[in-house]
């Protein structure tokens, strides 16, 4: 059986090596680890390499790593329908700048997924249509998953919508 992923980790590292910080593939989880920066370069070779063709952003999420460096990392799930096959992609990000390009030019499905991550943990995406609150109210203080967050944390009352 050929190992699809691992054919998706190649290609990635023939065509921009410079992107990539590390790459795994084992028990058929094909990851690529890029940076920040260079995240709209990867997610587009994805979508229109031919070879490839991940037509779908399957999945976005963001791990908080407190006390490192690099606090958070931002983690994308890409799907090709026409070649079955998967690849993980991460992004780390610093606390003081917790900050990526969006991708919701490139897949349409960023869109709310990016909106729930900047909810919960406060990671920007530039260039995102509507980057607002999408799960809790405007006035929520803080990000609810950081692992900082302090569970007991009061917050301000607001009134009903109108």
């Amino acid at each position: 059986m050929r190992d699809h992923g691992s054919a998706a980790l190649r290609r990635l590292i023939d065509a921009i090596p410079d992107a990539l910080v590390a790459t795994h593939a084992e028990l058929g989880d094909a990851t690529a680890c890029v940076g920040p920066a260079r995240i709209l370069d990867v997610a587009r070779l994805l979508r229109d390499d031919a070879a490839l063709e991940f037509e779908m952003l399957t999945d976005l999420t963001a791990v908080d790593y407190l006390g490192e460096e690099l606090r958070f990392e931002v983690v994308y799930h890409f799907y090709s329908v026409a070649r079955n096959h998967r690849v993980r992609v991460k992004a780390r990000v610093p606390e003081e700048v917790p900050e990526l390009p969006s991708l919701v030019d490139l897949y349409a499905s960023a869109n709310w997924m990016e909106r729930e991550v900047f909810d919960m943990y406060g990671i920007r995406f530039s260039g995102h249509p509507r980057l607002e609150r999408i799960l809790l109210y405007d006035g929520f203080e803080g990000f609810p998953l950081r692992k900082d967050f302090p569970k007991e944390k009061r917050q301000p009352l607001i009134g009903p919508r109108n």
